[in-house]
């Protein structure tokens, strides 16, 4: 014992000494290898390995004499070291790194063999669905009409080249528009010429390709969703209609150093509804005609087609006059589908959309007004869309003569409300006063206006399963229609035969 005494007495004189550049120090020391508690080196270590069996960490501690800075310096998968030079320097140093190892370790052997199975889950699906939408992208597109299904014409007169174009790709079933890549060239190659429509979120530009009239709607950045939704819905839905503006392509472009977000569409030069009204008078015939076109293009957003040829139902969500255009034939087609709500009853899946934006003010419905809108039902947000019909088919029978007499045109609620109203403005007027758009006596004192008189306040009761749907207005507007067309038949057989 006092030879041991005596031999680590010497040591750590010598650790006092500095010769050579050389300093010695005294390190903790544990370990199979160790005499004691304590040794003396030019180094002191810590080296920790990892126990896959145990789960547990070896830890020895000591000291380094000889190639100091080769062995600090080992370090493989399973073992770390760790070197200090300072006087009992490694008695309490953990390699902390290690636990985490272990942890790391762990949770690859629990939990990677769930990732890998669900990552499979998720191709297989992907796959099943692909397959899913090739065989329906095969098929012809087809569209409904009162139960019936007929193969619709894309082109329209005057569409030449671009109606062709459409035709070719889109009876296929490829969607709304053209094939993706070729929605990318037909951008690339359109002129913009004139700026014919500015509103808060972007703008709207009459452009030419090949010679023809599209439009080039193009998003503000902060209307990325609204960009993204209408693209999303005419690439993925079969929306071929008469009544629903015809898509051509979208696609994200450069201009000006700058990115731009465009959706291409058919050209009307009659514009929207709301400035077609401003400026023009119409008569009843032609205020039916309007009338009839828009809810045509409701309905076939608001039905669903079940099949591989079929779509999804569609709410609009904002459905107003600056949302219709005007064909050169008097014809409406629906256009703006940034808020849409898709809808399939296989699943009973409902899409509302990732977009922060909401709909216009003056057209809300009171349910979204109070916030007692179910928001998990479809029947809902078609029930908001009908009573947003209510309110065009009140401006647009403002502007037909009855008598020789007529309106100036006006937004609904332009007597109760200020021109830009807020949210709690439209509140008060609908849903506290329940008040509607005024209706003149002269409406009653004509078949049509009388008939459209009666439809639109159906669409106005506040309880929104009172209201009408878009089906049941097509079919009462048609008949009204069918009836005008007889008797005009019958009035002019009448002068035939006189003559």
């Amino acid at each position: 014992m006092l030879q041991e005494n005596i031999w680590l007495l010497s040591l750590a004189i010598v650790t006092s000494v500095t010769t050579a550049d050389v300093s010695y120090y005294n390190c903790a020391c544990e370990g199979e290898s160790c005499r004691g508690k304590t040794c003396v080196g030019r180094a002191c270590f810590v080296t920790e390995e990892l126990l896959f069996d145990s789960r547990k960490i070896h830890r020895v501690r000591g000291c380094f004499n000889y190639h100091v800075i080769e062995q600090c310096s080992g370090k493989t998968e399973i073992t770390r070291v760790e070197c200090c030079y300072a006087n009992y320097c490694n008695q309490n140093v953990t390699i902390f790194t290690l636990e985490k190892a272990v942890e790391i370790n762990l949770i690859l052997v629990i939990v990677l063999p769930v990732v890998l199975f669900l990552i499979l889950l998720m191709v297989f699906a992907f796959l099943f669905w692909k397959l899913k939408e090739s065989s329906r992208k095969k098929s012809l597109a087809r569209l409904i009409d009162f139960g019936n299904i007929d193969i619709v014409n894309a082109s329209t007169v005057g569409d030449s080249t671009l109606g062709d174009l459409l035709d070719d790709n889109c009876t296929t079933g490829s969607g709304s528009g053209l094939p993706f890549l070729v929605q990318r060239t037909v951008a690339r190659q359109v002129t913009l010429l004139k700026c014919v429509g500015k509103g808060r979120y972007g703008e709207v530009w009459r452009g030419t390709w090949q010679g023809e009239n599209v439009a080039v709607k193009i998003f503000s950045s902060r209307d990325e969703q609204s960009w993204f939704r209408e693209t999303e819905i005419y690439n993925t839905v079969l929306l071929r209609h008469e009544n629903i503006l015809a898509f051509i392509a979208s696609d994200m472009t450069s201009r000006n150093s700058s990115t731009q977000l465009w959706l291409i569409t058919h050209y009307y030069d009659n514009g929207s509804l709301y400035d077609y009204l401003q400026r023009t008078t119409i008569d009843p015939e032609e205020c039916l005609q309007l009338a009839v076109s828009i809810i045509c293009g409701l309905v076939h957003l608001h039905v669903e087609i079940f099949g591989t040829q079929g779509k999804p139902a569609i709410a609009h969500r904002d459905l107003k006059s600056r949302n219709i255009l005007v064909k050169a034939n008097k014809q409406c087609c629906i256009a703006d589908l940034g808020l849409a709500v898709v809808h399939s009853q296989n699943g009973d899946y409902l899409d509302i959309g990732n977009n922060p934006r909401v709909g216009t003010k003056r057209y809300m419905a009171p349910e979204v007004l109070d916030e007692t809108i179910r928001t998990d039902s479809f029947e809902s947000y078609k029930q908001t869309d009908v009573w947003a019909y209510g309110l065009v088919l009140w401006e647009i029978c403002r502007r037909t003569i009855i008598n020789g007499m007529v309106e100036d045109y006006k937004p609904p609620f332009f007597d109760m409300v200020p021109h830009d109203p807020s949210f709690e403005d439209m509140k008060k007027v609908v849903c506290v006063d329940q008040q509607r758009p005024n209706i003149p006596n002269t409406w009653h004192l004509h078949k049509v206006l009388s008939e459209l008189t009666k439809t639109m306040r159906e669409c106005w009761f506040q309880s929104p399963s009172a209201r009408l749907t878009a089906l049941r207005i097509k079919k009462t507007l048609n008949n009204l229609k069918n009836s005008l067309d007889q008797r005009s038949t019958i009035s002019m057989n009448n002068l035939k035969t006189h003559d």
